[in-house]
C-alpha cells in the first residue's frame, strides 16, 4: 500500500515599513498594516477560502478516505482574526471533519532552533497552546521551520515536548542510496521521521504552470501513473509513504486559478481512490501503518527545504543575515532580562524567518525565487529596514 501524505504549510509573516533611520527614536509603527492587510486578503480570496471548501468537499465526497495535514503559523491565525476572520472559520470547519491533522511547530515561524533553545521550546509551547485553544487539537507531529532538521531537534522535542512523529527533507546527501518512501526512525530512534519527495512535491508546488518543463502539463493521469510506477519496487509489501508537502499557497496564489490547479486537485482523489493499492494518510498514522522495522537515519548537520542547496543558506547564507540574526537573539536575550512583555512580543515578530529570506543575495532560480516573495527592492534594502527596526526595539529597551 502506498500512502499520500499531503502537508501545506498556513504562514504570514508581518511585514515591516520602510523603517528608516529618521524613525529610530520616534515611535513610529514597524510594522506595515496595510500591506499585510492587503495581502491576507488576497491570499484568502485567491487560496485560503477556494481552496479550503474544495478540500472540505472532496473530505465529505470521500467519507474520510480523503486527508491531509497543516501546520498554521501563529502569525497567520493573528492576522486571519484581524482581516480575514471567514478563513479561521472556514479552517476549523476542515479540522472539525476528523481528516485533518494539525502539525506542531513554532509560533513565530522562526530560525529560534537554531540560536537559541529556550526561545524555541517557548514558541513551540506558544504554538501548541495555540492549537488546543483555536481548534481543540493537540498536536503530536512537528515540522520545525522550513523543514529545518538535525539530529539535536529530535531529542529536544521528544525528550521534552513528547512529540511522535517529525517530517522534513528527503536530503539526497543524507538518503544516498534510500527511498524517501519509507517510514524512518530518528538517529536515536525513539521518533517516527517522514521524508518528503520533493521531486513529486515540486511538479506541483513550482513546476504545474510552466509550459518549458518537458513534462507540462501536468494531468492528474499523467501524476498518478507516475505514483503507481513507484510502488513497482517494494516486493515485500511494506507500506509506503509519498510524502508531498508544499506551501498552501500552491493553490491559488502561485498557481492561479487559470492554470487548472484547483481542477487538478478536485479530479486527483478520485483517480488515487480507484486504485486499491494507493490511498492517503496523516502523518500520525505512520506508527499504525508501518508494518516494518523502520531503519533510523542520522542528520548530522541542518537540512531544509529551501534552495537546490536544501541547506540553511536560504536564510544565514551571508554576512547580512549572519549579522541580523545575531543581533536579533541578543536583543531577545535583554529584553527577556528586563521582563517587558510589549518589546517581547515585537522582538519575536522579528524573528519570523521571511525576514532572512529577504536578505538572500542568491543569483539564478533560486535568486528568483527569493525575490518574488521578497516585498523589497533588494536584500541590502530589507537588511537595512530590518536593523532600524532592532535599532528602534533598543532604544526603547533603554527608554
Amino acid at each position: 500500500m502506498l500512502n499520500i501524505v499531503f502537508y501545506f504549510q498556513v504562514h504570514q509573516p508581518y511585514r515591516l515599513t520602510h523603517f528608516n533611520v529618521l524613525d529610530i527614536g520616534n515611535n513610529a509603527k514597524i510594522f506595515d498594516e496595510r500591506l499585510n492587510s492587503n495581502v491576507m486578503r488576497k491570499v484568502s480570496k485567491n487560496c485560503y477560502l477556494p481552496t479550503n471548501q474544495l478540500l472540505l468537499e472532496l473530505i465529505q465526497k470521500y467519507e474520510g478516505r480523503f486527508k491531509v495535514a497543516f501546520s498554521i503559523t501563529g502569525t497567520a491565525i493573528e492576522q486571519f482574526k484581524l482581516y480575514s476572520p471567514e478563513t479561521l472559520d472556514s479552517f476549523k470547519c476542515l479540522i472539525d471533519t476528523g481528516c485533518v491533522e494539525l502539525l506542531g511547530e513554532t509560533y513565530f515561524h522562526s530560525l529560534s532552533f537554531l540560536f537559541d533553545t529556550n526561545e524555541f521550546l517557548d514558541q513551540v509551547y506558544m504554538h501548541r497552546e495555540l492549537m488546543q485553544k483555536e481548534f481543540g487539537y493537540y498536536t503530536t507531529t512537528f515540522r520545525n521551520t522550513e523543514l529545518i532538521y538535525q539530529d539535536r531537534l529530535s531529542d529536544i522535542i521528544y525528550e521534552i515536548e513528547g512529540f511522535k512523529t517529525i517530517i522534513t527533507e528527503g536530503v539526497d546527501r543524507i538518503l544516498q542510496w534510500r527511498s524517501p518512501l519509507y517510514a524512518y526512525k530518528n538517529y536515536a530512534k525513539n521518533l517516527n521521521l517522514l521524508l518528503k519527495y520533493y521531486q513529486l512535491a515540486d511538479d506541483i508546488a513550482f513546476r504545474f504552470s510552466n509550459r518549458d518543463w518537458p513534462e507540462y502539463p501536468l494531468t492528474v493521469d499523467k501524476f498518478v501513473n507516475w505514483i503507481d510506477h513507484l510502488t513497482l519496487a517494494e516486493k515485500e509489501g511494506k507500506n509506503l509513504f509519498l510524502n508531498l508537502f508544499m506551501d498552501y499557497e500552491t493553490f491559488g496564489e502561485h498557481q492561479w486559478a487559470s492554470t487548472g490547479i484547483f481542477d487538478f486537485m478536485r479530479h486527483f482523489p478520485d483517480a488515487v481512490l480507484s486504485k486499491s493499492h494507493l490511498g492517503f494518510a496523516n502523518p500520525k498514522d505512520v506508527s499504525r501503518l508501518a508494518n516494518y522495522q523502520q531503519e533510523s537515519l542520522s542528520f548530522p548537520e541542518p537540512v531544509s527545504w529551501a534552495d537546490e542547496q536544501r541547506d540553511l543558506s536560504a536564510w544565514l547564507g551571508n554576512e547580512m543575515q549572519q549579522n541580523a540574526s545575531e543581533t536579533l537573539y541578543e536583543l531577545i536575550n535583554r529584553i527577556k532580562e528586563k521582563g517587558d512583555t510589549d518589546l517581547l512580543r515585537m522582538a519575536r515578530l522579528l524573528s519570523t524567518s521571511d525576514h532572512f529570506y529577504y536578505m538572500c543575495e542568491k543569483y539564478f532560480q533560486d535568486g528568483d525565487v527569493h525575490k518574488y516573495f521578497s516585498p523589497y527592492d533588494s536584500p541590502d534594502q530589507a537588511y537595512i529596514y530590518y536593523i532600524n527596526a532592532l535599532t528602534e526595539l533598543e532604544e526603547r529597551l533603554l527608554r
